[in-house]
């Protein structure tokens, strides 16, 4: 039997079991004209949560104490969304992280207070099912708060999505680490050859592509590596200019993560740095 031990908000109750352990528990209305004592029935919750020790609790009470109620449906709301979309179950932090933003981007633009995302274009491009979470996410605030949220903001929640993805995608945890590496190789390449990219071309999309899978190989450690160079000293001589393109990249990463790009892995990157040149000389 689970009663209530004190109501956060009308929609948040801190509850506890027969065996004195505490729950947070979600569902509308669920803490409207109750008080501690009272039975929680198992149809009023939506979300149930064991909080791993005391200290975990107090900081969620701390947040939900402040935060208004309507943040908590609208952030039942958007999870909902998000994992219907993603066709995964998400990590339960996401409701306490993803609420206190949500409150926290709504204070900022009543205050007039802008904060530039620095890797809105990297979620964006590299994530964008979660980016699109965010666009949604960002309707449903100017909608119900009758506002105009830049659409930077879709970015941020997008970023909180990709990191509650769960245990079996760790590698979403790295999400803005990958996404700093992709832009920081993309605009290598756009100022190394001077180049305005066509995100629209498909030689953009097949670029962005291979990088981030050539992000995934280089931080799981399993860079491609075919020892006879054969592709390599090919591409050398087809695409000079491309090469060289890869070779900053290469020097880039050793020079920021002291690990040596092997030369397959710069012999594919060429091929598709050719295609975007190739493509930008045309247009």
């Amino acid at each position: 039997m689970i009663r209530i031990k004190k109501v956060l908000n009308s929609s948040v109750v801190l509850a506890e079991d027969d065996q004195k352990k505490e729950f947070i528990l979600f569902g509308k209305g669920i803490g409207f004209g109750q008080k501690a004592g009272n039975v929680i029935k198992e149809n009023q919750a939506d979300q149930m949560f064991l909080p791993i020790d005391n200290i975990k609790v107090k900081e969620f009470i701390g947040l939900l104490d402040s935060i208004p109620a309507e943040f908590v449906d609208l952030t039942q709301q958007i999870v909902k969304y998000a994992e219907e979309n993603l066709q995964a179950k998400l990590n339960s932090s996401i409701y306490f992280m993803l609420m206190d933003h949500l409150n926290f981007a709504v204070e900022r633009y009543k205050k007039n207070i802008n904060i530039t995302n620095k890797v809105y274009w990297e979620i964006k491009n590299y994530y964008p099912d979660e980016f699109n979470i965010g666009v949604h996410a960002v309707k449903l605030m100017n909608r119900k708060f009758d506002i105009e949220l830049p659409i930077e903001e879709a970015a941020n929640i997008a970023f909180h999505i990709i990191n509650a993805q769960g245990e079996q995608q760790k590698e979403s945890k790295d999400g803005m680490k990958y996404a700093k590496m992709i832009g920081s190789i993309v605009n290598l390449t756009r100022y190394s050859f001077n180049i305005n990219i066509d995100t629209d071309s498909i030689h953009y999309t097949r670029y962005i592509t291979h990088v981030k899978f050539f992000v995934e190989r280089f931080y799981k450690d399993e860079m491609l590596d075919d020892k006879d160079n054969v592709l390599f000293k090919q591409l050398a001589n087809l695409y000079p200019q491309a090469m060289d393109g890869a070779f900053k990249i290469k020097e880039y990463i050793k020079q920021v993560h002291d690990k040596t790009i092997p030369n397959e892995e710069l012999a594919y990157l060429a091929v598709h740095i050719h295609r975007l040149i190739t493509y930008n000389q045309l247009n």
